[in-house]
């Protein structure tokens, strides 16, 4: 039995593919406010592939294969091509066959230096990645060093404005902690241009005790691209990191999404697998819970 099909047999026999629909917050209470929103209005779905990072490892092709069986739209590189590193164009026809596209790619800084820029740049290209993110980077989360890295990072989004790219940045909690008169994030945010694209990573907000529907709306149509992590505030006990099953408002958020932040794509990430569950196990409990969040808010 292929890879792909064991997966598919492990959902079917241990009842996975349903997920709770009821969202409380840390006090029990249901959060969700009554919202509506169009079918045609909600962004694509793709999932960071960080996220099966050992089973990517263990079967390149068939992860992919699975992650194309859940239903999401795109894949968010962070750095592992399988069989393709040094074949783009290959590993996008194999994309292409699977009816996935390529929402983004999480890039080091050091990859987008002056001796590499070109040769990164040419490879996200001829994958048909349309931005680049910076995943972290010690110096934004230090007073020391954060004006010269964001001057740094203004200065890569000029040259990747002209290959017809977008460039910009994604948070931890690290960002999210005071600087000045109010964060790093927001320092970054009102120190590079409005096409620099502000990845804000909803899990982390949560776990800084930050509210990510208002930071979507702070800074408009910046969030062209959000990570749907199920994360709890760092106080927070009884945890269930899943999507659907968590203290999140997912509604608000994907609310926030479309008619402030003009984003384009919500990347689900899934970095804890509670209740002994595989990567791809993970995964699909978290994507079903926002796919019945969705069919909430659009029905």
């Amino acid at each position: 039995m292929t890879f792909f099909k064991r997966f598919l047999t492990t959902l079917v026999c241990t009842g996975l593919l349903t997920a709770c629909n009821a969202q409380k917050d840390a006090h029990g209470e249901d959060n969700q406010a009554v919202l509506r929103l169009e079918r045609s209005q909600i962004p694509a779905i793709s999932v960071q592939l960080w996220s099966v990072n050992h089973t990517l490892k263990k079967d390149f092709k068939g992860t992919l294969e699975a992650i194309s069986a859940m239903g999401f739209d795109a894949v968010e590189f962070a750095g592992d091509f399988g069989p393709y590193h040094n074949d783009p164009q290959g590993l996008k026809r194999y994309l292409d066959a699977l009816g996935l596209e390529v929402s983004g790619a999480h890039v080091k800084m050091r990859d987008l230096t002056d001796d590499k820029f070109e040769q990164t740049v040419a490879f996200y290209q001829q994958l048909g990645s349309p931005m680049m993110i910076v995943p972290s980077d010690k110096r934004a989360e230090q007073a020391e060093t954060i004006e010269s890295f964001v001057a740094e990072l203004n200065e890569v989004t000029i040259k990747m404005r002209a290959k017809g790219m977008r460039f910009g940045f994604h948070n931890h909690d690290r960002e999210l902690v005071p600087y000045k008169n109010s964060t790093y994030w927001d320092y970054i945010a009102a120190n590079t241009p409005e096409d620099f694209v502000l990845q804000l990573d909803v899990g982390w907000a949560e776990y800084a005790g930050k509210d990510p529907v208002a930071y979507i709306n702070r800074y408009p149509n910046r969030t062209i691209t959000t990570h749907f992590k199920a994360k709890y505030p760092a106080t927070v006990t009884n945890k269930k990191p899943l999507i659907g099953q968590d203290v999140t408002n997912w509604p608000a958020v994907i609310y926030a999404n479309v008619k402030s932040g003009g984003t384009q794509w919500l990347v689900l990430e899934q970095e804890e697998y509670p209740d002994g569950l595989t990567q791809l196990e993970a995964v699909q409990v978290s994507k079903q819970g926002l796919d019945d969040i969705i069919a909430q808010l659009t029905n």
